[in-house]
């Protein structure tokens, strides 16, 4: 089974950065879009999409990200970063990484079915003012 772990979360103040990690581990023949979503305290039902990128290299940002943040990643490491920067209180939250959407996508292997998705255990960020 691929399993992914994320990592660079930490405390800052406002104005300041942060760089994710999230390193995907585990025998798999496909490739993923990587994904970044965020669950805020009191919002424990719903996560909120902050960014992906896709298997060519295509990306897109959630509507708050205001040009913020820099999806990226490292296919030959199986490494996608979020690199945040002028981060605000309100950027508070777990941040957690998930795969999904495989190519080449197959029906005879688990890990590249097409519904296959994995998320992560989260990496928690929190910007005081």
């Amino acid at each position: 089974l691929v399993q992914l772990a994320e990592s660079g979360g930490g405390s800052v103040q406002a104005g300041g950065s942060l760089r994710l990690s999230c390193e995907s581990s585990g025998p798999t023949f496909c490739f993923y879009d990587m994904s970044w979503w965020r669950q805020t305290p009191g919002k424990e039902q719903e996560r909120e999409f902050v960014s992906v990128i896709d298997t060519v290299g295509v990306t897109r940002y959630g509507g708050f990200v205001k040009g913020r943040f820099t999806i990226s990643q490292d296919n030959s490491k199986k490494m996608a970063y979020l690199q945040m920067n002028s981060l605000e209180p309100g950027d508070t939250a777990m941040y957690y990484c998930k795969i999904d959407r495989p190519r080449p996508a197959s029906y005879s292997a688990y890990e590249c079915h097409p519904n296959y998705t994995v998320w992560g255990q989260g990496t928690q960020v929190t910007v005081s003012s």
